[in-house]
Parts: C-alpha cells; structure tokens; sequence
C-alpha cells in the first residue's frame, strides 16, 4: 500500500519530532491533540527545528518552507483521510487504547493503526480494534528527527502486510530497523 497522508495523535515532543520527520520524508502530515495549545506549540518546535537546521546549513530556506508546509494542524476527525496513523501520547495503557479504539471506528478499512509504545503490549492494544491485523507498534527515540533508530513491534494478530508496510515507511523516514516481538509472543515461543 502506498502511504501518502500520515496523522500523529499526540503532538508533544515525541508527536512533534515524529510530524517532523514524516514531513521531512515528504508525507502530508496532520498533527491532533486533544489539548488544542499542545499543537501550537507543537508546530513552534518544529519550525525551530526546522530553522536551527537551515541556520547549520542542513537546508535551505526553500526546503525548510517546503517540511512545514506539509503539516497541518488537524482534528481527530481528520483520520478518516490518513492512509496511516500513528499515536504519540503518554504511556498510559487505558489513554492509548482509547485513542486506538476511537481511530479504528473513523479510519478507513485500509489505515494501518500505530502506537509509539515503549513497553505496552501491542496484541492488547490492537484487540480494541476491529483491525488487530493492520495495528502495530512503532516506537521512535528521542529526540526523533535526530535519533536514527525505531523500534518496530508487531502483535501476535499483526500481518505481514502491515509489518513490511510500515518498514517501508521507516526507511522512508531514513531510520534503521530495530525488530521486536510483543511480551505474549515471547512468553508462547518460551513456553
């Protein structure tokens, strides 16, 4: 599937370095958070990013006008036009399953669901949504427009085609793959 409009729920540091990077990579990009200020402020860090870059030289003026350009600020009601999303707020169990649940009833049929999770079970999250299959785990490190590495975690439901779909996209992103199975996996193959 080719991916061209991404959505990053979440636009924290973690959200904002994501929506940066996406955009860098030439995505359309739509930043939601539930706290409207959190996506203003979230677009100011990455324009100071963006500037800071261009003031070492890393890009031109055009170029730094060109990312930016491809972020808009957006509502969660918007993830009916992404082809992927991803989920950047805090570890909270309960708060991601929740967004998850709710991005799964307004996403189309083809949206591939992502949580950017350190440590929760991706098969747990994904079993809040009618589409365990197209769920997975993408987790960034931070800061996430300069750390090269993502962790990719699939769930035990979570399809090859969801899997090879979102490396590709990692690599678009210019980011090395780190891959990663959920907890329940590894305790089935130990036990």
């Amino acid at each position: 599937m080719k991916m061209k409009t991404i959505m990053v729920a979440g636009a924290g540091q973690m959200g904002a370095g994501i929506a940066q990077t996406a955009a860098e990579a030439g995505f359309t990009v739509m930043l939601y958070d539930w706290e409207p200020e959190m996506v203003t402020k979230g677009l100011r860090r990455i324009k100071t990013n963006l500037e800071k870059d261009q003031a070492k030289g890393r890009k031109t003026q055009h170029e730094t006008d060109a990312v930016f350009s491809r972020i808009s600020p957006a509502e969660l009601t918007d993830a009916g036009n992404a082809d992927f999303v991803i989920e950047a707020i805090a570890e909270n169990k309960k708060a991601k399953a929740e967004l998850l649940g709710t991005l799964d009833k307004l996403c189309p049929p083809h949206t591939v669901l992502a949580s950017n999770t350190s440590s929760l079970p991706i098969t747990e999250l994904a079993a809040v949504t009618k589409r365990p299959e197209k769920v997975i785990g993408m987790h960034f490190m931070n800061p996430v427009p300069v750390m090269e590495l993502v962790e990719v975690i699939r769930g035990l439901a979570t399809s090859e085609e969801t899997s090879e779909t979102v490396k590709k996209l990692a690599v678009q992103m210019k980011k090395y793959l780190l891959k990663s199975m959920t907890f329940q996996a590894l305790y089935l193959i130990a036990y």
